[in-house]
């Protein structure tokens, strides 16, 4: 096979790879290329967006949907706390090791003043990783934060 033909054949393996990524999803598309949307448009800072591709994709049996539901509403322009706060647990009885709902839900009680629940997500964070971890260092600098905070008085306000 010349170069040619080698670089043609990459190309058409490629794009069989890169095909399910843009297909309608179904039963066989995995997990991770369905949420892919979703997650552009938080990377993105696009709330609303995101929420309206979680609830296309509809996949409440998945720890990470919930997950990625979770941080959507607890940081679009009119926060959903309560919500927010469903969907993490969920995801963690779903996958109780689940480490972003853990960091999540922990950044959740910090905002709604609950620091002994924010501890405890740092505990299980602690046991299930090693440094580093960046869950547990993101989560604990967010409790440094909310800790200095209060000591100066001022109220805690979450860094993006």
């Amino acid at each position: 096979m010349n170069l040619a033909q080698r670089l043609l054949a990459c190309a058409a393996l490629a794009a069989t790879f890169l095909h399910p990524a843009i297909a309608a999803d179904n039963e066989s598309t995995p997990p991770a290329l369905k949420l892919a949307a979703a997650r552009s448009q938080i990377e993105a800072k696009n709330w609303s967006r995101a929420i309206t591709e979680l609830k296309r994709v509809n996949d409440p049996g998945n720890a990470d949907w919930n997950n990625l539901m979770g941080y959507s509403l607890r940081k679009s322009k009119t926060p959903d706390y309560a919500s927010a706060e469903r969907f993490y647990d969920t995801a963690l009885r779903i996958d109780p090791n689940h480490r972003g709902a853990l960091e999540y839900s922990g950044e959740l009680y910090l905002i709604l003043d609950d620091l002994p629940k924010a501890e405890e997500r740092r505990e299980r964070l602690t046991r299930l990783c090693a440094p580093p971890c960046e869950e547990l260092d993101d989560l604990s600098k967010a409790i440094d934060k909310y800790k200095a905070d209060k000591a100066a008085g001022i109220k805690y306000v979450p860094q993006e």
